[in-house]
């Protein structure tokens, strides 16, 4: 498309924009017959990258007193040196930009999009957030003297319709940034960032569960509880808010938090339906997991023998499905077995247990001999 032809349709954007009184989302509009469109339609002709590099510099030079000219042309410079490899470049020249236009989302794409060049996760968020506040503040307007309701309904709708592919980019990119950070300080702020920017996002859920992961990896159990408070006050059914709300409860010395432990976790059991016909699975793990938990509570309950079948449910979910999840309830179990004397079906769990690397090996071996040891004094 030609650039003149472009700015046909940002003049007639930004006609619309003026019954608004000021624009949420800014466009750069350089009107047709001008010398500043004469100048682009003669740098859009040279077919020579480092000419038409040159023009674009000096295109900014010469019409230095004009915002919008100046904007597009240090816009344009950022895109001619990402398109030669030169990223630090044309990031400074897209900042340039965006200093003069900083609610433009074709700019702030752009600039993302350069920052995911780089692999620059913070960079990508910053610009992400930003352009998600541009998209939410079209909502924000007031409605005009002289408009109807109906009007100024469609006049958003329109609005936000031709800025959701941008809107759509810029949340995938603070995603991909935030499953991508290793550091769970680093992690959570991204989230805390992200959730005002991209409101009910479609990656709501996995966002839940990179929080709910990122405050237990820092131990903070106080905020991860508030937190899934919080998540669960407004979606009661997230399995993966109620797994970890279990997990950290039953982990927690305060007195009550065992019993809010099984309540989570029968909770997640009821949820996730692992026995329903379309039960796939995910599901069937998550009940897995849920049955280990409970069963964990109820031993730390002094419940033991109540403990087992939970027990045996989460191995029967998990065996086959999720490795780690399942050595952690067969190791349960086979403590559960040895805590009430059955020291043949401890063995038979155990001897499972210790041969799948990961966090329960050792103590599983530990166990076994123990078992061994009380099943030689038996005979």
């Amino acid at each position: 498309m030609r650039h003149n032809q472009k700015y046909v349709l940002a003049v007639a954007v930004l006609q619309a924009f003026c019954l608004f009184g000021h624009a949420q989302v800014d466009k750069i509009v350089i009107p047709a017959g001008t010398p500043e469109d004469q100048a682009l339609t003669a740098i859009t002709n040279e077919q020579d990258p480092q000419k038409r590099l040159a023009m674009y510099q000096d295109f900014v030079q010469k019409f230095s007193t004009n915002p919008s000219a100046v904007a597009y042309g240090d816009w344009q410079i950022s895109q001619a040196y990402q398109a030669a490899g030169d990223l630090q470049k044309a990031m400074e020249f897209g900042e340039k930009a965006l200093a003069r236009s900083p609610r433009n989302l074709d700019i702030i794409v752009s600039q993302a999009n350069i920052a995911q060049q780089m692999k620059n996760n913070a960079k990508v968020m910053q610009y992400a957030v930003q352009g998600g506040e541009v998209f939410n503040s079209i909502a924000k307007e007031s409605k005009p003297e002289g408009m109807t309701d109906q009007e100024f309904a469609t006049s958003l709708d329109e609005q936000k319709n031709t800025a959701r592919s941008s809107y759509e980019f810029l949340e995938a990119a603070a995603f991909n940034s935030i499953a991508e950070e290793n550091n769970a300080k680093t992690r959570m702020a991204y989230i805390e960032r992200f959730t005002p920017a991209f409101p009910n996002s479609r990656f709501e859920e996995s966002i839940t569960t990179y929080a709910m992961m990122s405050l237990s990896e820092l131990k903070d159990t106080t905020r991860l509880i508030a937190y899934g408070e919080k998540v669960l006050a407004s979606n009661p059914n997230s399995l993966p808010t109620l797994l970890l709300m279990a997990n950290t409860y039953s982990e927690d010395p305060k007195p009550g938090s065992i019993a809010k432990a099984a309540t989570y976790a029968q909770k997640a059991i009821d949820v996730a339906k692992a026995d329903a016909p379309d039960a796939d699975r995910s599901r069937k793990v998550s009940a897995g997991v849920a049955y280990s938990t409970l069963g964990y509570a109820l031993m730390k309950q002094d419940k033991t023998a109540a403990s087992v079948p939970d027990l045996k449910s989460a191995v029967s979910l998990l065996k086959g499905q999720d490795e780690q999840s399942y050595a952690i309830a067969a190791y349960r179990l086979g403590y559960a077995y040895a805590k009430l004397s059955k020291v043949n079906e401890a063995r038979e769990v155990l001897n499972d247990v210790v041969k799948i690397a990961g966090p329960v090996q050792q103590p599983a071996k530990d166990l076994l001999l123990k078992v061994n040891a009380a099943r030689s004094k038996g005979n």
